[in-house]
Parts: structure tokens; C-alpha cells; sequence
């Protein structure tokens, strides 16, 4: 395995067995612990510089008020404190060829550098060196007519203020990473309160299975939320969700049992009945008999009821452009053969006529049955159900009227319930599904089905949906 791959593997492996907090804080501590370390280094760096920089313009005054006294041999030290180098420079000249050096000798090095600084080969140049056991610092500047001037100061004072500086900045670059790992760690527990409110709710959730549970977010001023705490509300929002759909299907799947107790019971009566026909007289085996294909046409069409709610969206490849007018003109047709004592007027405006929306025309024909047959069942002989297509603007509305006795204030808010069932309409046939399964359809299609009491008496549904036009010679 190669050094990258070797790395890249224990990198995964430490970030597998790492907590989201540990890993946080070790990268927010490590950031800032680089920047405190890349600051003392810069400030080292130009301390030290600045230093070393002062002390070679003192070499360079020096060297600018020799020139111009002009009062210097060919060759050979010049006046200035040499023995210990301290101020002034000590100076000396050194001429490019070597044959010419005094016979006393220097007393300062001098390098084959310094030769070329006077044969004008080598710009001039500062160095360090050592004298007699201190730091110096030397300056070699050209001279003219082959010579060389050097000039050389103590650097005690520059190399004590520079370990000086570096010990300083040492420390406090460990005290800025020893603060970065506090204040890493403070950062990665405040950020990542809301993740672990959020993992422990979660988890708690795993183990009881109950979505009642929610996480706390910090009260703020609203708009000005961070996006773990965006994050935090939209769980609570998906828990919120989830709760309502745990509850409605514990509540589907209890009011489903219930219905179904009483017509299974009745046809276990009648199957036990009918398995003793040998005692029954033909007309009560007759009426057993119809009684028990009656209540199973009941639970057939319960079951496909409850099969239907079950779904939540039109299934796409069944979708197709539909005329809603033609819909409930077929619609009203049916109901009206189906309720002959009940009259349907139907009224269709000039301009919903080309109205058109994707749909299931199927399903959509039975939230046109549905909600016709509801009014039926409630309207009293001979009264008239009124239906009504009409176009307002991108919009398609249908209403449909009752004259029966109309939906009682506190059972408006329940209507559309599954299995709910008004008082005026417990001994009336059916399951409580149809208006259920009405609105379940409208939504599905993205349309708006509401109830509300008519003026004058009777109940009012108004299915409201978004069309457009159909296009010209389509049937």
C-alpha cells in the first residue's frame, strides 16, 4: 500500500471511530492553533529584521561619514573602537589585491567576498560573524580605486532582544493553541447542541416507536436562525408529520375494525343460518340467502373503500387530459339513473366547456359520484340537487347543492373524516368513506374540495381546481 493510500485509509478509519464533536473541535483547535503559530512566526520574523535592520544602518552612517572625512590610508584599520567593537565601528580597508595588505595584518576577517566587494566584482553586503567569542555584524562597502571598507559592531544587544522575542512569541503561541482547543471545543459543544438534541430524539424515537417526541430549539428572533437550528425545526416538522400519519393510520385501522365487526358478524350469522337450510323453510332461506350476498356487496365495497384511501397519489401512467364538463355531465346522467325521484338540473358555463386538466378520469368520476350520491342521499324526495360548472379566470369551480337539512355547525370540521357519520345520518346506508375518499381524490389532482351550510337551507360542496384551455379540434 502506498504512503498517500496508507494515510488516506487511516485518515477514514480515525474519522469512523471520531465523534462528529471530537473531530469538530480537533479542526476548528487546529485552524486557529495555525493562525496563532503562522502570527508569531511573522512577528518573529519581522522583529528579528527590524533589529538586524537598525544596527546595519548605524554601518552604514559609519561607513557614509569615513568617505566623507576622506582621512583614511590605502590600506590597513582605520580609527573606531576595535577591540571590543563597539561604538563607533570599527573600520578597516582592504585592498582587491592581495600583495598590498600592511604588514600588521587586519583585525577584521576578511574573505574572499571582501576582494571581489573591492575589484567592484560583488555588490556590498552585510554579514554575521563571530569576534573573539560575541556575535558581530560586518558591513563591506567599495571604496574606490580597488579597495574595500569594512566596518563591524557588536550584536550582542540584537541577539539577546531576538532570543528574547522568540521565547515570548513561543509562548504565546502556546497559550494560542492551548486557546484554540478550549475555545474548539466550546465551539463544537455550542454548534453541535442542536445535532445532538436532534441524534439522542432520534434515537428515542428508534427505541419507544413514538414520534410524539420533539427537539428544543433555543427561542430567537425569528428569520435570524442558523442551519442546525433550521434543521432542528424542520425534524420537528417531519416528526410532526409523522405523527399525524402514525395517528390517522391507527385511526383508519380502528375505525376500519369497528365497521367491519357489525356486517361480519351479520354474515357469519347468516352463513351458519344457511349452513342449516335443512330446517329453514324455502322464503327464509330466501331471505337469508339475500341478506348474505347484500352484506357481502357491503363489505366489498368497504374493503375497496378503505383500499382506495390507502393511496395517496394517482398513480402516473393513468394520468391523461380530462374535460371536467364532460365528467359531470356523465357524471350527473349516472346519478340522476341511479336516484330517479331526485332531480339533477346541471349547469355548465359557455367558458369551462374547454377547460382541461391532467387527471384519472376514473377517480375523478367518482369524486363527481360521491359527492352527488351524498347529496341524494340527504335531499328530501323530489327536492332537486343543483349542480353548477363554472370558469373564473386559470380556475374551474363546482358546487353541489342540497335542499336536505343541511351539515350541523359543530360537524362541519369532521365531514371529510373517515368513517364520520353526522347524528341525522346514522340510520341512513353507508360507510362514512365517500367524502373521505372525495377530498383524498381532489388533493391528489391538486384541487380544493370545502363544505359549507347553504343559504336557504341544505349543504354546499365546492370542488375549486386549476385548468387550462384544451387545445382546439381535441376531443
Amino acid at each position: 500500500m502506498s504512503g498517500g493510500r496508507r494515510r488516506r485509509a487511516l485518515g477514514a478509519r480515525w474519522r469512523r471511530h471520531r465523534p462528529l464533536r471530537t473531530r469538530l473541535a480537533v479542526a476548528t483547535a487546529a485552524a486557529v492553533a495555525l493562525v496563532a503559530l503562522g502570527v508569531c512566526a511573522a512577528a518573529y520574523f519581522v522583529i528579528r529584521y527590524e533589529m538586524y535592520h537598525q544596527l546595519d544602518l548605524n554601518l552604514t552612517q559609519s561607513g557614509t561619514r569615513i568617505v566623507q572625512a576622506d582621512r583614511h590610508p590605502a590600506t590597513g584599520v582605520l580609527a573606531g573602537e576595535c577591540r571590543y567593537l563597539s561604538a563607533p565601528a570599527c573600520a578597516q580597508v582592504v585592498p582587491s589585491d592581495a600583495a598590498k595588505d600592511p604588514a600588521a595584518g587586519y583585525l577584521l576577517p576578511v574573505a574572499p567576498p571582501v576582494r571581489e566587494v573591492a575589484s567592484g566584482q560583488r555588490p556590498p553586503y552585510f554579514s554575521n560573524f563571530t569576534y573573539e567569542g560575541h556575535p558581530a555584524r560586518m558591513a563591506v562597502t567599495p571604496l574606490g580605486g580597488g579597495r574595500a571598507l569594512q566596518l563591524a559592531l557588536r550584536a550582542d544587544s540584537v541577539e539577546r532582544g531576538v532570543r528574547q522575542a522568540a521565547l515570548l512569541l513561543s509562548a504565546a503561541g502556546a497559550a494560542g493553541v492551548l486557546l484554540a482547543a478550549v475555545l474548539g471545543y466550546g465551539v463544537s459543544r455550542t454548534a453541535l447542541a442542536p445535532v445532538a438534541r436532534l441524534t439522542a430524539t432520534a434515537e428515542r424515537i428508534a427505541a419507544t416507536r413514538d414520534p410524539r417526541h420533539r427537539i428544543e430549539i433555543p427561542s430567537g428572533p425569528p428569520g435570524r436562525e442558523d442551519e442546525v437550528t433550521r434543521l432542528a425545526a424542520s425534524f420537528n416538522t417531519m416528526l410532526g408529520e409523522l405523527e399525524q400519519s402514525v395517528s390517522a393510520q391507527r385511526r383508519l385501522v380502528a375505525d376500519a375494525s369497528h365497521e367491519l365487526r357489525t356486517p361480519l358478524t351479520a354474515l357469519r350469522t347468516n352463513a351458519e343460518l344457511l349452513a342449516r337450510a335443512d330446517r329453514l323453510s324455502p322464503a327464509q332461506r330466501d331471505r337469508a340467502s339475500g341478506a348474505l350476498s347484500r352484506q357481502l356487496r357491503e363489505v366489498t365495497g368497504l374493503v375497496n373503500d378503505l383500499i382506495e384511501l390507502a393511496r395517496d397519489e394517482e398513480p402516473q401512467p393513468l394520468l391523461e387530459v380530462v374535460g371536467p364538463a364532460a365528467l359531470v355531465e356523465h357524471a350527473v346522467a349516472t346519478a340522476a339513473a341511479h336516484w330517479p325521484a331526485t332531480p339533477f338540473p346541471l349547469r355548465v358555463a359557455p367558458d369551462a366547456v374547454r377547460a382541461a386538466l391532467p387527471g384519472v378520469p376514473a377517480r375523478l368520476t367518482r369524486l363527481l359520484t360521491n359527492l352527488l350520491d351524498n347529496a341524494a342521499k340527504f335531499s328530501p324526495e323530489g327536492a332537486p340537487v343543483e349542480t353548477e360548472l363554472l370558469r373564473a379566470g386559470s380556475f374551474l369551480e363546482l358546487t353541489v347543492r342540497d335542499h336536505g337539512p343541511g351539515i350541523a355547525p359543530e360537524d362541519l370540521p369532521y365531514v371529510f373524516d373517515r368513517f364520520y357519520r353526522a347524528e341525522a345520518a346514522r340510520a341512513l346506508p353507508g360507510s362514512g368513506l365517500g367524502l373521505a375518499m372525495a377530498r383524498q381524490i381532489a388533493r391528489a389532482h391538486g384541487a380544493e374540495l370545502t363544505a359549507e351550510r347553504a343559504a336557504g337551507g341544505g349543504a354546499l360542496f365546492r370542488l375549486r381546481v386549476e385548468v387550462t384551455d384544451r387545445e382546439p379540434g381535441r376531443d
